[in-house]
């Protein structure tokens, strides 16, 4: 029997080998069916996303997509390759994570979702703190109020206000928090007195109607019952800050988490009305089981936890 040398490589492994960069843009086109989104998303030009495109095609001997003058789809080739793709991706994220862990950095990118509210009062701010600590590392903040596809959208963790979640992702709490009832000094004084939930009828209720919320109703609790609340209202918006504002301004009852609102209740611009009711809207880190094991995803959420904890912002948030 022929025996090869130790350490003689007789092959030419990389030879006719797409590159990492092509199968990272292939994905890139995939998820946003064309090269136009593709291009912004990957700081590059349309053309030079076309022109890797063909490369990879070339390499792999196949036709990746569908081409028509709106939009690109996957063939099947192309469907079965963005599987393989992904793989080697998260294969290499994951090589280049562990090892850049042992010596102590960590590198890559990673993407995280979050509400426009909360990402903008406090989740900039605890970013800014990670970056500190982890500068090799690039964090893209997308702000939404839209229910996202973490898959879809390539997103590695979404920061979530409220217990409504999704079965088919993983989720770890980072801090309670909880909506409360409030409304200006000025509509109290002009309107009924509130003693009870029955009395909401009467009020004007303002609405956010964000994600999947059911729209014109509260869910409540005292933490013994839960009751599903009717609500009469002239005014809903899908933005918590509009909703907000109109509290201030005397427009109504609103729902809003206890950080939203905290700084108006300490002022007294707002009064926090039938206080033993509530809604649990715990603050969650969201991601998938695909994302679960890099170690910046575990890093983040482990700095997150403790930067609330530190803050102790949950006390505050349930008062």
């Amino acid at each position: 029997m022929k025996r090869e040398l130790a350490g003689k490589n007789t092959q030419k492994p990389l030879q006719g080998w797409p590159s990492v960069e092509d199968l990272y843009v292939f994905i890139s086109v995939a998820r946003h069916d064309g090269f136009g989104r593709a291009a912004v998303e990957l700081g590059q030009s349309p053309s030079y996303i076309s022109k890797r495109i063909a490369i990879l095609e070339k390499q792999l001997d196949t036709r990746l997509f569908f081409r028509t003058n709106r939009v690109m789809r996957l063939t099947p080739e192309g469907e079965q390759a963005l599987e393989g793709a992904r793989q080697v991706i998260e294969e290499m994220d994951s090589f280049l994570n562990n090892f850049q862990q042992w010596r102590g950095a960590l590198t890559g990118e990673m993407t995280v979702g979050c509400s426009l509210g909360f990402g903008q009062d406090y989740l900039s701010d605890a970013i800014s703190a990670f970056i500190s600590l982890h500068p090799t590392l690039n964090i893209k903040l997308v702000l939404s109020d839209r229910q996202i596809d973490l898959m879809q959208s390539g997103t590695d963790v979404d920061i979530q206000v409220g217990d409504d979640l999704n079965d088919a992702y993983i989720a770890r709490k980072l801090a309670a928090n909880r909506r409360i009832l409030c409304a200006s000094t000025g509509y109290l004084q002009h309107h009924a007195p509130l003693h009870s939930l029955d009395g909401l009828i009467d009020h004007s209720c303002l609405i956010i109607n964000e994600k999947h919320n059911t729209f014109g109703h509260w869910a409540l609790t005292d933490g013994k019952q839960q009751v599903l609340c009717r609500l009469n209202s002239h005014y809903s918006s899908n933005s918590g800050k509009v909703i907000l504002n109109w509290a201030l301004k005397s427009h109504g009852i609103a729902l809003r988490s206890a950080w939203d609102v905290a700084p108006y209740l300490s002022s007294g611009e707002l009064v926090h009305v039938l206080p033993q009711w509530y809604q649990e809207a715990n603050i969650w880190a969201v991601y998938t089981q695909r994302t679960s094991e890099s170690p910046r995803i575990k890093v983040f959420i482990d700095f997150l936890v403790q930067y609330f904890a530190e803050k102790s912002l949950s006390r505050e948030w349930q008062a």
